[in-house]
């Protein structure tokens, strides 16, 4: 027979620092965030977030956008929220950058409190999602029409000193206003009934077009367009001020507005586009099985409509793109899928185009994401941003914590997740499936090779289906990237173009690297240079017989 006392002490430990667990909790400092039926009177599903701020020079919730603000906060899903009910967040809440409120110095801050309402939306997929749609601002919850938002409250903050704030969101963001049509700038917007379908919601696609001088004038003249992909921005085609007469304040483009406005400058039309998913703010312009039929729906509904309601010459020779960035991708992408639709792309500083370069993770071989391989403990961190000198700023462990204080399954908003819900498959939920995870780092090697599958990485595609693309392509790629680029999207540049060197048919493209340390955003030419570049290729492969000449007046 044995001896019950031992396990009474191992019981009585238990209940000890289970109390102790218990009196720290409650000694913890915690938030409580509600909303008044007057604000609101339906429950809320979405995701509820305290921010704490140094700065009161502008609202707390301004502050945390980004990843480089580094202003704490965190954040939690709420479900069918009641009005009146309690939200509340503690040390328990992720956040970022620091992991928990209990890591916060102390201090004086400025505290808000800020709920990113979500939609339940039924897929034509059969899956049921709760998902913040765009409201017009380009999925930043933010600045989202409906979201709502506390007063700014001044809080001494002491980690070791309980206290339980109180914060009411009595305010709701109001609607985004659209600036109006002028003799330079219009704006178009149309429902997607392909998206539409999808979604089991409306879902709209948007775009702002510049015209070119004299345009009313010369009514019977077609013209050239440039495709400018990137962000959702409403902002007109290179920045141009929509004022007439107006310089809009940015040097950087001002001789792109003076000289579209010029005697002696092409006529061209500049179309940028807004379609952002319920996940990000671009879609980049694809098809997803997370995001839906976003490329059909460009190619099927919306340059369609410009077309058909502007003077664009409608052949692949006076198609063109252009973009930056996600929107550097995004041009390759589309002259890659539609070869014979785009006459050629200019592609800037794109986001990975070679997945064995996924920034600087092998997401084929790796292990991890978040460590270096081949190294003995204790392994390096990965970076996943560095200044164009080389100095590290952003590890990916960092980016995949901000991603996570900002939403549940796949619901950031942010760059990470924004690539797994385009490229990447749906999870058993719904949901977009990650391909590595956010706390461990390691890499589901099944959704990475779901992406190369599926054509989203950009050079397997090209190598699987040159032989039948390549004359198509040849003389269409134009790729520029800084030696030095931020996010190291340089690597997977090389890669492409050290394949495209020796390919049968010849590609004929154009690679260029700005050297030495030039970063993200680095391109050779002036806006109003490219223009007059992309002008000159126009004129070069227009048809014989072509009135190309009616657009150079």
């Amino acid at each position: 027979m044995t001896r019950p006392f031992p396990r009474t002490l191992k019981l009585l430990g238990i209940l000890l620092l289970l109390c102790a667990a218990r009196r720290s909790w409650a000694r913890e400092t915690r938030f409580e965030v509600s909303f008044p039926a007057s604000v609101h009177a339906q429950p809320i599903t979405g995701r509820v977030f305290v921010i704490f701020a140094r700065r009161n020079d502008k609202e707390p919730r301004m502050q945390i956008g980004w990843w480089y603000e580094r202003t704490p906060f965190f954040g939690l899903d709420v479900s069918e929220m009641q009005p009146g009910q309690r939200a509340i967040l503690d040390s328990t809440s992720p956040g970022f950058p620091l992991a928990s409120m209990r890591d916060i110095p102390e201090g004086d801050y400025y505290v808000q409190a800020v709920m990113n309402v979500y939609t339940r939306v039924h897929r034509s997929d059969g899956k049921t999602l709760w998902v913040h749609l765009d409201q017009g601002e380009g999925q930043d919850f933010t600045q989202s029409p409906g979201n709502l938002y506390s007063e700014v409250q001044k809080l001494h903050y002491d980690p070791d000193s309980p206290q339980t704030v109180k914060l009411s969101l009595t305010r709701t963001i109001q609607r985004v206003e659209v600036s109006p049509d002028t003799n330079w700038v219009k704006h178009v917007r149309i429902q997607s009934q392909l998206l539409t379908s999808f979604w089991g919601v409306p879902i709209h696609l948007g775009a702002t077009v510049l015209l070119p001088k004299d345009y009313e004038q010369h009514g019977d003249v077609y013209y050239p367009v440039i495709y400018i992909q990137g962000h959702f921005s409403r902002n007109a085609p290179f920045n141009f001020p929509e004022k007439d007469g107006d310089d809009g304040g940015l040097p950087s483009d001002s001789s792109l507005a003076g000289a579209w406005r010029s005697e002696n400058f092409p006529r061209m039309i500049a179309v940028t586009f807004q379609h952002p998913t319920p996940f990000y703010d671009d879609s980049y312009g694809v098809n997803s099985s997370n995001n839906g039929p976003y490329g059909d729906a460009l190619l099927q509904e919306l340059i369609p409509y410009v077309e058909e309601h502007f003077r664009i010459l409608r052949q692949p020779y006076a198609r063109l793109l252009a973009g930056g960035s996600t929107g550097g991708w995004e041009s390759l992408a589309l002259q890659i899928f539609h070869p014979d639709f785009f006459g050629g792309a200019w592609t800037f500083y794109p986001d990975p185009v070679d997945f064995h370069r996924y920034g600087l993770v092998d997401i084929y071989d790796d292990d991890n994401a978040f460590e270096v391989p081949w190294f003995a403990p204790p392994v390096p961190e990965r970076p996943l941003m560095r200044s164009s000198d080389g100095q590290v700023t952003l590890t990916m462990r960092q980016m995949s914590r901000f991603e996570t204080a900002l939403g549940s399954h796949g619901r950031s908003g942010q760059q990470l997740e924004a690539w797994e819900a385009v490229y990447g498959p749906p999870d058993d939920d719904g949901y977009p499936r990650p391909v590595w995870d956010k706390v461990t780092g390691e890499i589901d090697h099944k959704v990475a090779a779901y992406m190369r599958d599926h054509g989203y990485d950009l050079h397997a595609y090209l190598e699987k289906n040159w032989a039948k693309i390549g004359s198509q392509l040849s003389g269409k790629i134009h790729v520029y990237c800084g030696d030095m680029d931020n996010y190291y999207l340089n690597l997977a540049v090389y890669r492409m173009e050290d394949f495209l060197k020796n390919v049968s048919p010849p590609a004929d493209a154009t690679f260029a690297y700005g050297r030495p340390m030039k970063g993200h955003g680095w391109q050779p030419m002036t806006n109003a240079d490219l223009v007059r570049t992309m002008a000159d290729y126009v004129t070069r492969h227009s048809p014989a017989g072509e009135k190309a000449i009616a657009w150079q007046y």
